[in-house]
C-alpha cells in the first residue's frame, strides 16, 4: 500500500537522523522528503542531499505561494517540507518519510490525521546533554548557552509526545531501529509486526516512555 505518510520528530540531539537513514536500508518504498532550510550548509552537507539550502527571501516567497506541507522557524532559522514531496511520493507508488521537528510536525498530524507520527525520545537528561555537546565540538560551536537552550526546547517538545501516535526511546539504536521497522511494516499491513508496533503507542503509555517523561520534568 502506497501514499502512507510517515511523520518521524525527536528534540535535537536524540538520534533521529541515524535511525531514519538504517530505517531506510531496511525497509523498501520510502520516499524520503529533503526539506527546505536557510540555515547554512554544515559539515559536509551538500544542497540536494541533506537540505535544499535557500535564502529567507526565497522561503517567505514560497510561503506566500503556498508552497509548503508544513514550515517553521527554529533556532532562528526556516525549515520546511514541499506540499510537492507528498504527490511525487504517490505518483512512485512509495510512502513518504517525513523527517521533520515538533513545530512542523504537528502542523501536519493536523492538517492530516491519518498520517502515522512517530516521536523518537532520548534516553536521558545527561545522555541528551552529552550528544549535543559532542554535536557542538564537531560543529565547532561549543557556546553553552546554545547547549541550554536546546535542552530547554527539548523539555517543551517531549510535552507534545501525546499528539503522535506512536513514540520510542532511543537508547540501544538496534531496538530504537526495529521498533522503527515494525510500526512501518505494521501501518503497511503487515501483522507479524502487530505486537512490537503495538508496544510503542502512545495510548499503551510503556513504563520507559513515563520514566523518560518523568525525568525530563525533573
Amino acid at each position: 500500500m502506497a501514499g502512507i505518510l510517515f511523520i518521524i520528530s525527536a528534540p535535537s540531539g536524540s538520534g533521529k537522523s541515524t535511525l531514519v537513514s538504517q530505517l531506510r536500508t531496511l525497509v523498501e518504498g520510502l520516499d524520503f522528503s529533503i526539506s527546505y532550510t536557510t540555515r547554512a550548509p554544515r559539515g559536509s552537507e551538500e544542497n540536494g542531499r541533506e537540505y535544499y539550502f535557500t535564502t529567507r527571501e526565497e522561503f517567505e516567497r514560497m510561503v506566500k505561494a503556498d508552497d509548503f506541507l508544513e514550515w517553521a522557524e527554529v533556532f532562528g532559522n526556516y525549515y520546511g517540507t514541499a506540499v510537492s514531496a507528498l504527490r511525487h511520493a504517490k505518483e512512485q507508488g512509495k510512502d513518504l518519510l517525513l523527517d521533520i521537528d515538533v513545530q512542523g510536525a504537528l502542523q501536519v498530524i493536523h492538517k492530516m490525521p491519518q498520517a502515522v507520527s512517530i516521536f523518537i525520545l532520548p534516553p536521558s537528561p545527561e545522555v541528551l546533554e552529552k550528544r549535543l555537546k559532542n554535536r557542538s565540538v564537531a560543529e565547532k560551536m561549543t557556546d553553552e548557552s546554545v547547549i541550554q537552550k536546546r535542552l530547554a526546547g527539548a523539555r517543551g517538545e517531549l510535552k507534545q509526545v501525546w499528539e503522535y501516535k506512536y513514540a520510542l526511546v532511543n537508547d540501544v539504536l538496534e531496538n530504537a531501529v526495529e521498533e522503527m521497522k515494525a510500526i512501518v511494516l505494521y501501518e503497511r499491513g503487515e501483522q507479524d509486526s502487530a505486537e512490537l508496533a503495538a508496544s510503542c503507542r502512545t495510548d499503551a503509555a510503556s513504563a520507559k516512555l513515563k520514566a523518560v517523561l518523568e525525568a525530563f520534568q525533573e
